[in-house]
């Protein structure tokens, strides 16, 4: 498809739906080729597990975190005045 710099403006549905069928956008202004659009790579997603995040367990060997809410109140009891 070509669309010229007015077309991106009054046709952007169009543009965006060739883009959606995997066509390439070629832009024109004043009657020259200035570039091309190409449609994004579809992105295969998975969901994972928090527990397969790499830093999933990274503090746990810290003794001072066995208990959190204790932690927690201990660390905000040092930022109080």
């Amino acid at each position: 498809m070509k669309a010229s710099a007015v077309d991106l403006r009054r046709r952007t549905r169009e543009i965006i739906e060739a883009l959606d069928r995997g066509e390439e956008v070629t832009i024109t202004y004043r009657g020259e080729e200035k570039g091309v659009i190409v449609p994004a790579k579809r992105r295969k997603t998975r969901r994972v597990s928090a527990s397969e995040h790499p830093a999933f367990g990274m503090w746990k060997d810290r003794e001072d975190m066995k208990d959190v809410h204790e932690y927690l109140r201990r660390t905000r009891e040092r930022k109080l005045p």
